[in-house]
């Protein structure tokens, strides 16, 4: 339950966009206010307010009965990878020139939890582990503004990142690019950071887009149901 003292908006906001970070809240799951509300022992227009900033900022969409994670199309997914393209090379080559040894722990940290759970084939704590590994990178990007776009347009794909790490090539793929990534950060080298950076963002389209596809082909054999979102897993 909150405390008294918390800004119960943020507060509701914030777990529930760490949730979907993470991957802990799926397209068929049903986000609703008042039960939302009663799990935190609160009224239910802060997990309202809550829900619709999370609506704004293009991570769920309204519907019927209750709110639900956004689903992209093809044209969604290629196009925000080309805003990806953009942003995130320059971005982390700037991070390897700047990161400090604190930074520098918790990326390494955190491609120690990825080698972990990939080999352990815990594809939840992937999932986990690569927000934390991004997040620690983001951390050394002195523009904030900078970073904090390239965090919601990361965040934007979890929808499909799951089924990205259920093929076993594709996670593969994954694992050894971003532990190139991870060791050029390590010698510090902007140029090999930046160059692998856009070799992993194609290859992460490419497979993002695979994945969105069977997605669709799935979805026309057999009609999607969308369960509510009680519980475990809300906020």
């Amino acid at each position: 339950m909150l405390r008294p003292n918390e800004n119960l908006v943020d507060v509701v906001y914030f777990d529930l966009r760490l949730k979907l970070q993470r991957s802990e809240i799926s397209t068929s799951d049903r986000l609703v206010d008042t039960e939302i509300a009663a799990l935190n022992g609160i009224s239910r227009m802060p997990a309202r307010e809550a829900l619709l900033r999370l609506v704004s900022e293009g991570y769920l969409v309204g519907t019927t009965r209750g709110f639900a994670v956004r689903e992209l199309s093809l044209e969604d997914i290629s196009g925000l990878f080309e805003v990806r393209r953009q942003l995130e090379p320059r971005a982390a080559a700037s991070a390897a020139r700047d990161m400090s040894a604190t930074v520098e722990e918790e990326l390494t940290a955190a491609m120690m939890r990825i080698r972990r759970s990939f080999a352990g084939g815990d594809m939840r704590e992937l999932a986990a582990a690569n927000v934390d590994f991004r997040n620690a990178w983001l951390r050394a990007v002195r523009n904030r503004h900078m970073a904090a776009t390239i965090s919601r347009f990361m965040d934007y794909f979890q929808s499909v990142r799951l089924g990205t790490f259920a093929d076993p090539s594709t996670a593969q793929q994954y694992l050894d690019g971003l532990s190139h990534i991870h060791e050029a950060f390590l010698a510090h080298d902007p140029l090999a950071v930046q160059d692998r950076m856009t070799l992993f963002m194609f290859a992460a389209e490419e497979a993002y887009l695979s994945v969105r596809r069977r997605q669709l082909e799935a979805a026309q054999m057999k009609p999607s149901s969308r369960r509510g979102k009680t519980g475990k897993g809300t906020a």
